[in-house]
């Protein structure tokens, strides 16, 4: 996946950004409709709220009507509270407004948003050429150096504080932008609902509560996400307990690379393995002599999702939009992979 060679280092041109900053001076001049094509009394009544993050306090004085996100999975949140960011920020897939099917009802007839890069950084003068009156980045990396900078041009919401980059719950990121946007509530409702879900699937299924579980990736090896990340707290929001010991492998990071002497780590109830090309990497993993003598290869209990068709970009994604369509796909693979018997074929679900 992408996220795992995203430079988490600003890639300012300080003088030249300085003076195009200066020259753009502060967004006075943005039209009146608010973002998504229509005015709410009650979101902007909510003005004005301040939100902390990792570095600071943010305080937004009035309903936003231009919002660029330079997190990744920002869009969902908005589209999903009925907001059209101008912008949002590519993570991969190439999807046009970097709005995947899942949210592509949310979005209906109005015009995608403009598309942002971040293969090289934040593009940080195309985001002042959009003149933004808020900016998202909670699902982020942000530096200090990058939140001084985009502060300079809109009031700017970073990850919180709590949470290490890149590893805030699909639940503090909805929730911080339905307040950033004025529509705290609606936010909550959102959060709730898909909650029950949750609740509803752990019912349906009590052999997924207290299992061992954990998802993992062949990057550079083999990586494992932690108990900070939002793919491992959908194992947890499912009733998996994660495996001792990976909270000390992936630290203050929302994942680590697994050397050789611990891939008895993967042994698991259940493994999710994230992967660039499905077949080849399923070969590649399960004719590893190290893999191959683990029960959780021998007796069925892996699963593989590529990761640009849609049940494996859900898995990364993890939002309010993505997470319906997930579990519809996901789960009967995992009750499939954990019912105990070997023979059960874990049928593969791509959209």
């Amino acid at each position: 996946m992408r996220l795992l060679s995203i430079r988490r280092t600003a890639t300012v041109a300080a003088a030249g950004l300085i003076l195009f900053l200066a020259a753009c001076g502060p967004n006075n001049e943005a039209d009146d409709t608010p973002a998504g094509g229509s005015s709410s009394a009650a979101a902007a009544s909510a003005f004005p709220v301040s939100i902390e993050n990792k570095f600071g306090t943010t305080t937004i004085p009035a309903e936003p009507k231009r919002i660029v996100t330079v997190g990744l999975v920002e869009q969902d949140a908005l589209l999903a509270l009925g907001v059209v960011p101008t912008a949002t920020t590519e993570w991969f897939g190439e999807k046009p407004g970097a709005v995947w099917p899942w949210a592509e009802a949310a979005l209906g007839s109005q015009p995608k948003p403009q598309v942002l890069t971040n293969t090289d950084g934040i593009q940080f003068e195309k985001v002042a050429a959009l003149r933004p009156d808020l900016i998202l980045a909670v699902y982020s990396g942000l530096t200090a150096a990058d939140y001084a900078t985009l502060s300079k041009m809109a009031p700017t919401v970073a990850q919180p504080k709590d949470s290490v980059d890149y590893g805030v719950s699909w639940q503090d990121l909805t929730r911080t932008v339905g307040t950033a946007v004025g529509r705290k509530d609606q936010a909550d409702k959102l959060v709730t609902d898909t909650e029950a879900r949750f609740e509803t699937i752990k019912k349906d299924n009590p052999s997924f509560v207290g299992a061992t579980a954990m998802m993992a990736t062949t990057w550079e090896g083999y990586y494992v996400y932690g108990p900070q990340d939002p793919r491992g707290r959908l194992l947890t929001d499912l009733g998996f307990k994660l495996p001792d010991g990976l909270g000390e492998v992936t630290g203050k990071e929302f994942g680590a690379n697994l050397s050789k002497e611990r891939t008895d780590m993967l042994d698991t109830g259940l493994l999710i393995w994230l992967v660039d090309s499905y077949e080849p990497d399923k070969k590649k993993v399960q004719a590893d002599p190290l893999y191959a003598k683990l029960k959780v290869k021998t007796e069925g209990r892996d699963i593989y999702l590529e990761n640009e068709e849609l049940v494996g970009a859900a898995t990364s994604f993890i939002s309010v939009l993505s997470l319906p369509f997930l579990l519809d796909k996901l789960v009967p693979q995992m009750a499939a992979a954990v019912d105990g018997n070997p023979a059960t074929a874990v049928v593969r679900a791509t959209a």
